[in-house]
């Protein structure tokens, strides 16, 4: 979510914050999971992928929806979120199964649905991690991608930007990847890869960012790695500079978490 370094390690910055990330739930991962899985639309004894499952917002509800004759399999690389998945599920859905894994990697084949929630930009290689997930649903089954929208958390992480020691490069202020930050390009990307009819449209959502949430979107998720390598001091004179720029923006406090869904179907 968010990278202002040029490799940053997201596996690393995860595990660090899983018990943050987990804070963010209500406010961020469960409304865009709920607006994932309206699109998607997980059903009776179908069988479903979850690709970067992350602590279980999309994975959980979907295998509440497809009941104790469907199966999701749940695979993310981060064992810390996946543990705090697996906690959540405890023995009410046997239906899901939780992995720890590289989801560009996964060999099983045959899923009715295939969704990834926000972590296509995650991949080592975007087109080809996405396309390996496209061929693990059936001929004919469903795959459902979510991404961040033009401009998502522009101002916010900004204002995170500025507030780091040093100059940096402006061109990591959104997470939106160019080129499938608008519902055509999303849809148009997905097609070249191999869907058929696919649909594309925008989730827009806006909060707005107390202090403590905005740090906690800071240390729970993969905009973390702006502040990796500081020390205690550094980071707490960041975030000072981080909060004062907040409070004096009130574009800044208003957090665009407005998402791109997409779902297509893989060729018969």
């Amino acid at each position: 979510m968010g990278e202002l370094t040029d490799e940053p390690d997201h596996v690393g910055a995860f595990a660090a914050g899983a018990a943050k990330f987990a804070e963010l739930d209500e406010v961020v991962w469960d409304p865009i999971s709920t607006a994932t899985l309206a699109r998607t639309r997980p059903m009776f004894d179908e069988l479903v992928l979850d690709a970067c499952s992350g602590d279980g917002a999309s994975a959980l509800p979907a295998a509440e929806l497809v009941g104790p004759g469907g199966l999701v399999d749940a695979v993310d690389l981060t064992e810390e979120l996946v543990a705090i998945a697996r906690e959540r599920a405890g023995e009410r859905l046997p239906q899901l199964r939780l992995h720890v894994a590289d989801v560009t990697a996964w060999e099983p084949t045959g899923y009715d649905l295939v969704q990834c929630v926000l972590g296509v930009f995650f991949f080592p290689d975007m087109d080809a991690g996405t396309r390996h997930l496209i061929e693990r649903a059936k001929p004919g089954g469903r795959v459902g991608v979510t991404v961040w929208a033009r401009g998502a958390l522009g101002s916010f992480l900004e204002a995170l930007t500025a507030s780091l020691p040093g100059e940096h490069d402006d061109e990591h202020h959104s997470p939106a990847f160019e080129g499938i930050d608008t519902p055509g390009g999303l849809a148009r990307w997905l097609t070249d890869l191999g869907l058929e009819r696919v649909r594309a449209d925008e989730a827009r959502r806006h909060v707005e960012v107390t202090p403590e949430l905005a740090w906690t979107l800071v240390e729970g998720t993969g905009i973390r790695t702006a502040i990796a390598g500081l020390d205690d001091d550094e980071v707490a004179a960041v975030r000072e500079r981080f909060v004062a720029r907040l409070e004096a923006s009130p574009e800044a406090r208003t957090l665009d978490l407005s998402t791109l869904i997409a779902v297509g179907y893989r060729p018969r």
